[in-house]
C-alpha cells in the first residue's frame, strides 16, 4: 500500500469516528472498509476499531463496543501509538460511564493523560470533568473544568475548545444553583462560537440554557430555549442528541401530556432510525409514561416492554426495573388481575428496590396487594402491605403517602373502615403539605397523582356510606386541588428558589442512581431534609398555603355562604353520575344516570350550537330542533331530578369531566336564573370571601381580525370613567398585561385559541402576538372581574382529579373573583350585541352571574343564532 493510499484509509477511519454517534450504521461500514484495507498498518486499524466500538455503543450493543475499544487500545499500545491509545481510552471511559462504572471511566482517563499534551490534554481534562458531572461529583467537576481551562491557556489557547469547556461547565453551575455563573459561561461560549464561525455549536448553548431554565422552574423559558436549539441543530445539520427527550420530560413535568407524548414519539422515531439503542431505551420509557397519563394503555405497555427487553440486553438493570414497573402499571390500569399480575408485581417490586426506585417499588407492592384483595386473597395482601419498605417515619413525602395507603388497605382488610379513612386522610395531608409547600407545578404534579388515588379510595368509602356530607368532603379533597395554589413560576425568594432547584436535581439524581446501580440512601435523606426546609421557608415567604388546600373541612362554612342559592357538585363513580346538592339548610346526594349517555348527549348539543352559531347547513337535523331536544334530554338527567332541592335562587355548579364544557344556560331548568360555574366548592368559597372591595381600574382591549372588536371596546370604555383602552397598535401583550395587574374589571375582545393539546398555551390574540396563560401567571395581582368575549375562551382540559388547565382555570387559580367566557364558538356579531347588554346590567349594579342571566333574557325572542351565542357564555367563580 502506498503512503497516499494509507493516508486515504486513515482518513476513512477518522471519518468513521466522526460519524460514530450520529450515524452509527454508516460509521460501521466505513470502519470495516478501513480495517479490510489496512493490512499491517496499525494506525488505521486502531482508529477503525475505535470507530466500531463507538458505533456499537451508540447502537446499544455495549458488550461488542467494549470489545472493539479494548482491541483499539491494545493495537495502539502494541504499535507505540500512545496518542491513539489515549483517544481509545477516552471513548472507553464514555462507554463505562453509560452503565454507571464511573470509577472505571476515570481510571481510563487517568491512564490516557500522560500521552496527551497541549490542547489534547485540555480536552481530556474536559472529558474527565464530564464523567464527574455524570457521577454527581459536581465540586470535583468544577475543579476539573477549571484545570482544563488552565492547561489550555498554558498551551497557547484555542477559542473553540475554551467555548466547549465553558459550555459543558455551565451545567455544573446549574447543578450548584449558580445561575449567574452558568449564564456567563454560556454567553462567552456563544460569543466564541459565533466569532469563530462555528454557528452550529450555538445549538448546544441554547440546549444548555433550556436545561438551566428547567432547573430554575421556568418552563416557558426552557421551551423557548429548547425550540431555538432544535432550530439551530436543524440548520447546522447536527444531531440534537438528547434534546427531544429532555424537551419531552420538561413538558411531562408540567402535565402537558399531549405535547410530551408527541415529543417522545419523535424521539423514539429518531433513535430507532439511527439504530441508537442506548438512547432509544430512555425515549421508550418516556413515551410509556406519557401514554399512561394519556390513558393509552396499549401503547404504554408495548413501549415499556420493548424498553425492558433492550435494557436487559444492554445490562442496564436500573432501566430494566423501571420499564418492568411501567409495563406492570399498564397491565393493572388496563384491567388485568389475577395470579399473573401478583407474580409480576412481586418481581417488579424486588427489582425496583434493588435498583433504587423506592417509590415505584412501593407502588408495585400496592398493585400486588390490591390485586390480591380483589381476589379475596387477604393473607397475600397483608404480607405485601406489612413489608418493611412501607415504614413511613423519616421518609420523603411520596413514600410516606404510600405507607399510609398501605395502612389504609390493611385496615380495610381487617374490617376497620374508620381506621382506613384515618390513614387515607393522613396520606392525603402529607401530600397536601408537600404540594402546598413546593409552589412549583412540575414538582406538585408528582404528588397529585397519588393524592388522587388516596382520595378516590376515601370517596368510595363515603359513597358506600351514603353520607352526603362525607361525599362532599372527600370530593373537595380530590377535586382541583392544584388550583388552590399559585401557578408555577420561578419564585422571587432567592433561597426558596435555590432549595426548589436542588430538590428537582435530587429527584433527578435518584433516577440516575437507579440507572447506574448507585445507593439512593444519601439522596433520599437529602430529599426529606429539603422538603422540610422548603415547607418552612414557603410558609414564611408565602403564608400558610396549606390552609388553602382542603379549605372545605365540612359543609357548614359553605352552607352559611350560600344564602338563597344552591350548589351542585357532580361526581362520576363506576360509570354513573351522582350529584351532591348543598343548600343553607341541607346536603343531599342523588344518583343521576350513565356517564356515557350524558357525554353523548353533550357532544350532540355542542354540535347543534356550533351549527346554529355559524349557520352550517347539512343533511343532519335542523339546528334549533337538535339543540332543544338535546338540551331537554340533558336537563332531565342533570337538573330536573334535583329541582326539589334547588329552590329559585342562584345556582353554583361544580362540574366533572366532560361537563366542564357544558353550556349550562341552554338547559331549560337554568334559563333565566344566575348560574356560576366553579372547579370546586372550596375555590368558590375562597373567591366569594375575597369578593369585597375594589382593587383598581377598568381595562378594555381589542385584538386584531374581529370586525366588531374595536367598536365594542371603544363603546364600552366610554361608559366607564378613567377606563384604559387598548386598540390597534397599542393593544400589545406587554401593555395589556401591565394594565391587567390588579384591575377591578378587564374586558378583552380578541380571537381566542384554546389548545387542548397544550392548554397552558391557550391564548388571546393581540396585535403583536398571543396573550397566553403564562403571561397571565406573571401578574402579581389578578384582575378581579374578567370578561372574555372570544370563542371558547372558557374551555379547560380536565386532568385526573378534575385538575383544569386553560385561561379560565388560570385566572381563577390566581385569585380572580369572576370570569365570563364562552365554552362554544361564538360569532363576533352575536357576541358584540350580548356584551353591550351585559355591561348595561353590570353598570346597573348586578353581579356578573345575574348580569349575564339578564343579558340572555334580553335575547329570548331573537334569532336562534344569537340565542345560541348567548347561551354559550358562562360565569365562572363567585358570580
Amino acid at each position: 500500500m502506498t503512503s497516499e493510499e494509507g493516508g486515504a484509509n486513515l482518513r476513512r477511519a477518522l471519518d468513521a469516528v466522526d460519524l460514530a454517534y450520529t450515524a452509527p450504521p454508516r460509521a460501521c461500514r466505513l470502519a470495516k472498509l478501513a480495517l479490510a484495507a489496512a493490512g499491517d498498518d496499525p494506525e488505521p486499524v486502531a482508529v477503525a476499531e475505535r470507530a466500531l466500538g463507538m458505533a456499537h455503543t451508540a447502537l446499544g450493543d455495549l458488550a461488542t463496543g467494549e470489545r472493539y475499544l479494548l482491541a483499539a487500545v491494545g493495537t495502539a499500545e502494541a504499535a507505540g501509538l500512545a496518542v491513539r491509545a489515549a483517544e481509545a481510552r477516552g471513548s472507553l471511559a464514555y462507554l463505562r460511564s453509560l452503565t454507571g462504572r464511573f470509577d472505571d471511566a476515570l481510571t481510563q482517563l487517568d491512564r490516557a493523560a500522560p500521552a496527551l499534551h497541549g490542547s489534547s490534554r485540555a480536552r481530556l481534562r474536559m472529558l474527565r470533568a464530564l464523567v464527574l458531572t455524570e457521577a454527581g461529583r459536581f465540586d470535583e467537576a468544577a475543579a476539573g473544568y477549571g484545570d482544563a481551562l488552565a492547561v489550555l491557556r498554558r498551551s497557547g489557547g484555542d477559542a473553540v475548545l475554551e467555548a466547549d469547556i465553558r459550555n459543558n461547565r455551565s451545567l455544573v453551575h446549574v447543578h450548584r444553583r449558580d445561575w449567574r455563573a452558568a449564564e456567563e459561561d454560556l454567553g462567552r461560549a456563544e460569543a466564541a462560537y459565533t466569532a469563530s464561525g462555528y454557528l452550529g455549536k450555538n445549538a448546544t448553548v441554547h440546549h444548555n440554557r433550556g436545561l438551566a431554565a428547567v432547573a430554575r422552574g421556568d418552563l416557558p423559558a426552557a421551551l423557548a430555549a429548547f425550540d431555538e436549539a432544535a432550530e439551530q441543530y436543524r440548520d447546522s445539520g447536527r444531531d440534537p442528541g438528547l434534546l427531544p427527550i429532555e424537551r419531552a420530560e420538561a413538558l411531562l413535568s408540567a402535565l402537558l401530556v399531549q405535547d410530551a407524548r408527541q415529543a417522545a414519539e419523535l424521539a423514539v422515531e429518531r433513535f430507532a432510525g439511527q439504530r441508537n439503542a442506548v438512547d432509544l431505551v430512555q425515549a421508550r420509557l418516556l413515551l410509556a409514561r406519557a401514554a399512561l397519563l394519556d390513558g393509552d394503555i396499549e401503547v404504554a405497555g408495548e413501549q415499556a416492554e420493548r424498553a425492558r427487553r433492550s435494557a436487559i440486553g444492554q445490562r442496564r438493570p436500573g432501566w430494566a426495573a423501571l420499564a418492568g414497573y411501567l409495563a406492570l402499571r399498564a397491565r393493572w390500569e388496563g384491567g388485568h388481575r389475577g395470579e399473573a399480575v401478583i407474580r409480576a408485581g412481586r418481581r417488579s417490586a424486588a427489582a425496583l428496590l434493588r435498583a433504587g426506585w423506592v417509590v415505584e417499588a412501593l407502588d408495585a407492592r400496592l398493585i400486588v396487594a390490591r390485586t390480591a384483595l380483589e381476589a379475596g386473597r387477604v393473607a397475600v395482601a397483608r404480607r405485601e402491605l406489612a413489608h418493611p419498605a412501607f415504614a413511613h417515619r423519616g421518609r420523603p413525602a411520596e413514600q410516606q403517602a404510600r405507607a399510609w395507603h398501605a395502612r389504609a388497605l390493611l385496615r380495610l382488610s381487617e374490617g376497620d373502615r374508620a381506621g382506613a379513612e384515618t390513614a387515607i386522610l393522613a396520606g392525603i395531608r402529607v401530600l397536601e403539605r408537600f404540594r402546598a409547600g413546593l409552589g412549583a407545578t412540575e414538582l406538585r404534579v408528582h404528588a397529585a397523582g397519588h393524592a388522587g388515588e388516596l382520595a378516590r379510595l376515601g370517596l368510595r368509602l363515603a359513597m358506600e356510606s351514603g353520607d352526603p356530607e362525607a361525599v362532599l368532603t372527600w370530593l373537595e379533597r380530590w377535586r382541583a386541588g392544584a388550583l388552590m395554589l399559585r401557578p408555577a413560576r420561578p419564585v422571587a425568594d432567592a433561597e426558596l428558589g435555590r432549595q426548589l432547584a436542588e430538590l428537582r436535581q435530587v429527584v433527578a439524581g435518584l433516577g440516575a442512581a437507579a440507572e447506574g446501580g448507585g445507593d439512593p440512601a444519601v439522596l433520599l435523606r437529602r430529599q426529606k431534609a429539603l422538603e422540610s426546609a422548603i415547607r418552612r421557608r414557603s410558609h414564611r415567604v408565602n403564608g400558610d398555603l396549606g390552609a388553602r388546600i382542603g379549605a372545605l373541612d365540612s359543609a357548614a362554612g359553605l352552607r352559611a355562604a350560600l344564602g338563597p342559592g344552591a350548589l351542585v357538585e357532580y361526581v362520576a363513580a363506576d360509570g354513573e353520575l351522582h350529584a351532591v346538592v348543598v343548600r343553607a339548610d341541607s346536603v343531599r346526594l342523588h344518583r343521576l344516570g350513565a356517564v356515557a349517555e350524558i357525554e353523548q348527549a353533550l357532544t350532540a348539543l355542542r354540535f347543534g350550537l356550533r351549527r346554529l352559531a355559524y349557520g352550517t347547513t347539512t343533511a343532519l337535523p335542523a339546528g334549533p330542533g337538535l339543540v332543544e331536544h338535546q338540551a331537554a334530554v340533558l336537563d332531565r338527567w342533570l337538573v330536573e331530578p334535583l329541582r326539589p332541592d334547588l329552590g329559585d335562587g342562584p345556582l353554583i355548579i361544580v362540574p366533572t369531566g366532560a361537563l366542564h364544557a357544558m353550556p349550562w344556560a341552554v338547559l331549560p331548568s337554568c334559563a333565566g336564573r344566575p348560574v356560576s360555574v366553579t372547579p370546586s366548592a372550596a375555590l368558590w368559597l375562597r373567591a366569594g370571601t375575597a369578593a369585597a372591595g375594589s382593587t383598581g381600574g377598568r381595562v378594555f382591549a381589542a385584538g386584531p381580525g374581529l370586525p366588531h372588536s374595536v367598536a365594542e371596546v371603544v363603546t364600552l370604555a366610554s361608559r366607564y370613567r378613567g377606563a384604559q383602552r387598548f386598540t390597534g397598535r397599542n393593544a400589545t401583550v406587554a401593555a395589556v398585561t401591565a394594565a391587567l395587574d390588579g384591575a377591578e374589571l378587564a374586558h378583552i375582545a380578541a380571537h381566542g385559541r384554546f389548545r387542548a393539546d397544550n392548554p397552558l398555551f391557550s391564548a388571546l390574540q393581540l396585535v403583536d402576538g398571543p396573550l397566553t396563560v403564562y403571561d397571565l401567571e406573571r401578574l402579581p395581582r389578578p384582575p378581579k372581574h374578567v370578561i372574555l368575549s372570544a370563542c371558547e375562551s372558557g374551555l379547560s382540559v380536565v386532568r385526573p382529579g378534575d385538575e383544569l388547565l386553560g385561561l379560565a382555570a388560570a385566572l381563577l387559580a390566581m385569585g380572580a373573583t369572576s370570569l365570563i367566557a364562552s365554552v362554544v364558538p361564538v360569532p363576533d356579531k352575536a357576541s358584540h350585541a350580548l356584551m353591550l347588554r351585559l355591561h348595561n346590567h353590570l353598570r346597573g349594579g348586578a353581579t356578573p352571574a345575574t348580569a349575564l342571566a339578564m343579558a340572555r333574557r334580553d335575547f329570548r325572542n331573537t334569532d336562534p343564532a344569537t340565542k345560541a351565542a348567548a347561551s354559550g357564555f358562562l360565569c365562572y367563580g363567585a358570580g
